[in-house]
């Protein structure tokens, strides 16, 4: 199934052991968000497909069968921030990403991410990120111009092989004693949207350095050896230097989507590694700057 506005079709594969008649009993069972009257509507629209062709209200079941077709779209707040560029190749595309734009399709946000947009942006179909960042995070994101080229560049991260580097505005505290090494145990709950440190053997280590401070607050640079989830927001908050804008750490607050006002003062940096296909040397700099830092 084509994509559509750079967005991929969903896909579902039914299931082996299934013993529904049609594909439209499996779809109103399975897709219970929407109303069977909706999905009829779908299926006489011939939104959903298979390998063979367009689904109708009664095309037999299949076990182990592919049907692909598009979600409908959220209504989005537009972010209103331009994605810049640092690098573009035949193999590579390293983006500058602005605060606010989520990596990929999820949820709420779809059209507005990082991915469909430069997918629309560059003409490139088959971009494929090859790592992420959080929506609130700006800063470099990388991805592959073909899909056939993501593995090796997702096994750079998978092995911990590529060097980070990140910058953050946090309150300056003169008693803490920097640079140090921060290592904790770090549990993200799929119910709970912040992470938090508990006992036990470390799975999260940070670097971090006072690069230097004014007026109260600290420009910091973190050096993550492992990625895990909001670890920079969290080890930053558990040294009291909460990084400014942060709306999870210490105390999580909601802010609306359409507000773009107190963008989280991190920023993904740098990017270095080997090229897993070529062998050179690869270094890539964000060109951003945090706002709670003027020059």
């Amino acid at each position: 199934m084509p994509q559509r506005n750079g967005l991929d079709a969903a896909r579902i594969r039914l299931p082996v052991d299934g013993t529904w008649a049609t594909v439209r009993e499996h779809l109103v069972q399975r897709l219970h968000r929407l109303e069977p009257t909706y999905i009829d509507e779908m299926l006489t629209a011939g939104r959903f497909v298979t390998a063979t062709g367009p689904v109708s209200v009664d095309t037999p079941y299949v076990p182990g069968e592919f049907v692909w077709f598009h979600r409908d779209l959220p209504d989005e707040v537009p972010v209103p921030f331009d994605i810049g560029i640092v690098h573009r190749d035949d193999d590579l595309v390293v983006a500058d990403k602005p605060h606010f734009l989520a990596t990929i399709p999820r949820g709420n946000h779809v059209m507005q991410t990082a991915l469909v947009r430069l997918r629309d942006e560059l003409g490139l179909p088959e971009l494929s990120p090859v790592h992420r960042l959080d929506r609130v995070t700006a800063g470099l994101l990388m991805f592959t111009v073909r899909r056939e080229l993501r593995g090796p560049y997702q096994n750079l991260f998978r092995d911990r092989v590529v060097h980070k580097e990140y910058e953050a505005i946090a309150p300056q505290n003169p008693e803490l004693t920097l640079p140090r090494t921060v290592r904790s145990r770090i549990v993200k709950r799929r119910e709970v949207v912040t992470a938090e440190e508990v006992p036990g053997e470390p799975n999260a280590e940070t670097y971090v350095e006072l690069l230097e401070a004014r007026d109260g607050l600290g420009r910091y640079r973190l050096v993550p050896a492992t990625g895990r989830t909001h670890q920079l927001r969290v080890h930053l908050n558990s040294l009291g230097t909460p990084i400014v804008g942060d709306s999870f750490y210490p105390v999580t607050y909601e802010t609306a989507l359409d507000d773009f006002r107190n963008p989280l003062q991190l920023l993904a940096k740098v990017l270095e590694f080997t090229d897993p296909l070529t062998g050179e040397h690869r270094r890539f700099e964000s060109s951003r700057t945090l706002s709670a830092w003027p020059a």
